[in-house]
């Protein structure tokens, strides 16, 4: 999985301009494929990825079809369902566990990051910035923006699983 990780790399900003193109907006575009990424490097198949630019693509294409059914969803429900919805829902104290476990788990994975490579996916994920606006921030080119990010990921993907499994 690690080489498949790798090869996946190759094919970052190939995804994002071809997403672009579809959608018309590059920060959509980033996020699907940041989630693609995410999706690929997380499946439980210990079995190779035969056609890595094909199954990242095909990732990628699935999360756009998956976002356009929810949003034709929520166009369609009242916004009394939603309301009432919102209010009943409650988790569960185990639920509430289990999140707060992941959510230390995750702070422990970011804080083994290099500041650089930290701060790109925390202003990528939380402050919602472009590729464009961290380097400007941070003054590292935008390509270097996209490994920190996926490596980021990586790397907290990985260490969550080695927690996880202890």
């Amino acid at each position: 999985m690690a080489r498949s990780g790798v090869v996946l790399e190759n094919y970052y900003r190939e995804l994002v301009c071809f997403l672009n193109a579809k959608l018309g907006n590059l920060q959509v575009a980033e996020d699907v494929v940041h989630d693609a990424y995410v999706r690929v490097l997380e499946r439980s198949s210990d079995t190779p990825i035969e056609q890595p630019r094909a199954f990242l693509y095909r990732t990628a294409l699935n999360l756009v079809i998956d976002g356009h059914r929810r949003n034709a969803l929520r166009q369609v429900e009242s916004l009394d369902v939603l309301d009432i919805e919102e209010r009943f829902f409650s988790p569960s104290p185990q639920t509430s566990i289990d999140h707060g476990q992941r959510l230390d788990m995750l702070q422990r994975a970011l804080a083994e990051l290099p500041s650089l490579c930290r701060e790109s996916f925390l202003l990528r994920k939380l402050e919602g910035l472009s590729h464009s606006e961290i380097a400007e921030r941070l003054g590292i080119s935008r390509s270097l923006v996209e490994k920190h990010i996926v490596n980021a990921m990586k790397h907290c993907r990985v260490r969550v699983r080695q927690w996880d499994n202890l």
